[in-house]
């Protein structure tokens, strides 16, 4: 079973939360050219504690019109792969080609995969859900890519950067949340997935929690004023 959904969360993470943010780390923000409120940070994801339910959402998939509910989506899968993405990051652009290969590879062995876009398309327009459409199809993702309008879901999971991915066993328990591989843009190391292959592998064939390094990618773009109580400590020191 799903952990419920707490929609009326407040921004601030609860101390019990905050334990999360252990291997977070944090960077200088840059301002981005020619809008002097706007950062654009590179970050690392925060820790979710293994074997934490995965919290249960609804949320509308700009491409059909229609919400989706998760506890009803991964009902009887044997894993689920939620990732948390962007259109315009160009740490989500490096992997996209890749995730929609595993995507639909995984899909074929019984997992249920969904994307969530929590980025404030109040300053990020380019991540809103006309953006989230076009870019869909551009990639041919075959799995729902949803709108986190409010970045109540991206709180409850505690995300803090774009790309991040957790997997999840049959009974909707944590077991992996990481990195997809070691490629990032501009260090020349082939896009695999493979650490990301050695979880789901990991969980299907029953086995403990597949050993994981953070995520690194840029920061979800938080609507000012609704900033997560982690937020600022998970910024990547150089």
């Amino acid at each position: 079973m799903l952990a419920k959904s707490h929609t009326n969360r407040q921004s601030r993470a609860s101390p019990a939360a905050a334990t999360w943010v252990s291997r977070a780390r944090v960077t200088r923000p840059r301002i981005i050219r020619g809008s002097p409120q706007l950062t654009r940070v590179l970050s690392e994801s925060a820790d979710m504690p293994i074997g934490s339910v995965a919290p249960d959402f609804e949320l509308l998939e700009p491409k059909t019109g229609e919400k989706l509910k998760l506890s009803t989506y991964v009902a009887g899968a044997p894993a689920t792969l939620v990732m948390f993405l962007a259109n315009h990051c160009k740490y989500v652009i490096h992997l996209k080609a890749e995730i929609t290969k595993i995507a639909s590879e995984y899909a074929g062995k019984g997992v249920k995969v969904v994307a969530v876009s929590s980025s404030s398309s109040q300053t990020h327009p380019q991540d809103g859900p006309e953006k989230m459409v076009e870019d869909a199809a551009k990639w041919g993702y075959t799995f729902p890519y949803l709108f986190d309008e409010t970045q109540a879901v991206a709180k409850q999971y505690m995300a803090a950067c774009t790309p991040e991915f957790y997997v999840f066993d049959k009974d909707c328990k944590l077991s992996y949340h990481g990195q997809f591989d070691n490629a990032k843009p501009g260090n020349d190391i082939p896009v695999t997935g493979q650490d990301l292959r050695a979880a789901l592998d990991m969980v299907l064939a029953g086995g403990p929690p597949h050993k994981s390094r953070p995520s690194i990618g840029c920061n979800i773009k938080w609507t000012p004023g609704n900033e997560p109580g982690y937020y600022g400590a998970q910024v990547v020191k150089k």
